[in-house]
């Protein structure tokens, strides 16, 4: 092994941390830009979640979901007003489902690079799945922790549904409502960025 090889591996480490703590803090300060916000919890925020998943295609999925974990932590931290008055198992539970494995996951969204050559659909395609993962998350914080809240009024139809059925569709249409979009557009940009700056953004 010659020197160069030797020096290369650090220094990229060191690279991806900087990078990492960049597009995390990134990712942090568009959570905060909410084009819409719903009452119980949850918003269509400025493509929040696309730094963490550019850094997970760019540098790896070990490294993108140490970075999601990171990201997952730092909205936790800043959501802790939303678990005030709960009770400790529905704590818990939402800590998990909510923030810890919602956001981790979209450090999965470079899952597909070096499995499709086309970069922008690799890329666009990975963002589609790792959002999808999150929305599972929510959805089953939903149905598993806040099902109790599913009321008939959120919609005639659901007069005939038990409580389980309602839970579950409460929990499907409502976290829906934000992530669907959210998805949508990140997964949009996703492949602009890509398609136009993907050579800027990409390592060799």
């Amino acid at each position: 092994m010659n020197e160069n090889s030797q020096t290369r591996t650090p220094s990229k480490n060191v690279e991806n941390l900087v990078l990492a703590g960049v597009l995390i803090a990134l990712g942090t300060a568009l959570s905060f830009v909410k084009v819409f916000d719903l009452p119980y919890g949850g918003s269509i925020t400025l493509c929040s979640m696309l730094p963490v998943m550019l850094f997970s295609y760019r540098a790896g999925i070990k490294w993108g979901l140490g970075a999601g974990f990171t990201f997952s932590v730092l909205q936790l931290l800043f959501g802790l007003d939303a678990l005030k008055g709960i009770s400790g198992a529905t704590v818990v539970g939402s800590i998990f489902l909510d923030y810890l494995l919602a956001f981790t996951v979209l450090g999965l969204a470079g899952i597909l690079r070096g499995k499709i050559k086309n970069h922008p659909a690799a890329f666009t395609l990975g963002c589609l799945v790792a959002g999808l993962l999150r929305y599972v998350c929510s959805f089953l914080s939903g149905w598993i922790l806040w099902g109790e809240f599913a009321d008939v009024n959120f919609s005639p139809v659901l007069a005939g549904m038990s409580g389980q059925q309602l839970a579950c569709f409460y929990s499907l249409v409502y976290n829906g409502s934000y992530m669907i979009p959210e998805i949508l557009v990140t997964c949009v940009a996703a492949f602009v960025v890509l398609q136009f700056l993907g050579r800027f953004i990409l390592k060799d």
